[in-house]
């Protein structure tokens, strides 16, 4: 419904930048006016999209001048195209930034919630895990490769990566994963299948992978310990 309004708000706006023709019902006698009419249509339609998708809210009276703006090649706005790119740039490192505190913020009270809950494991590298099920194999070293199963989700249970809904093991090195892992794995026989609770550092920092994985988020993994290979 959001992304509706918008998309008409902002399709009125760019119809009506041109103030003369505001004042006119649209006439499109031949090809030339049906297709720049349709390409006005379509880029009011495209920014209406973009804009419910990045932004809460905005100004529709000074989005409307904006427009105006940067359409009239006269224009003596204060605001430049460049400008207006850096003003748009800072806007969204600001969201970044306060997104990445909130989910440093959330990862840190979950993980302190986590660690009082019976069976669950710290580590003092701030790794957590909760045993579902005690192998009695061997246990992986630093060099080995090893075959396993993984089911990771976020905090919230989003899920980004799952070899079990693949329904196909992965295959790695225990040095090529996060810090987590690699931990984890040194310790886990094999046969085990251990919930493990990631902290930021430990899994992909302050960058985030992906586009469902943020900066500083806590991860968690189901993991079964296939095998060594």
């Amino acid at each position: 419904m959001k992304a509706k309004l918008f998309t008409i708000a902002i399709a009125s706006l760019a119809i009506s930048c041109n103030q003369q023709s505001n004042n006119k019902p649209v006439s499109l006698t031949n090809q030339v006016d049906s297709t720049s009419f349709a390409i006005g249509v379509n880029v009011a339609e495209n920014l209406g999209k973009n804009i419910a998708q990045q932004f809460e809210e905005v100004n529709l009276d000074l989005l409307k001048a904006g427009l105006n703006a940067g359409i009239d090649t006269n224009n003596k706005s204060e605001i430049s195209g460049a400008v207006a790119e850096q003003i748009i740039e800072k806007f969204f490192k600001g969201k970044q930034e306060q997104s990445a505190l909130k989910a440093q913020g959330e990862g840190a009270a979950f993980l302190a919630e986590n660690a009082k809950r019976e069976g669950v494991i710290s580590l003092e590298s701030g790794l957590q895990y909760e045993i579902l099920n005690e192998g009695n194999g061997q246990i992986p070293t630093i060099e080995d490769n090893i075959t396993a199963h993984y089911h990771g989700t976020l905090i919230d249970g989003t899920v980004f990566d799952s070899s079990v809904d693949r329904g196909e093991p992965a295959s790695f090195p225990v040095n090529g994963v996060i810090a987590g892992w690699t931990e984890a794995l040194q310790i886990m026989p094999v046969g085990s299948k251990w919930k493990l609770y990631v902290p930021f550092e430990l899994a992909y920092g302050e960058r985030g992978a992906g586009q469902l994985i943020g900066p500083y988020s806590t991860l968690i993994f189901e993991v079964e310990l296939l095998s060594i290979d």
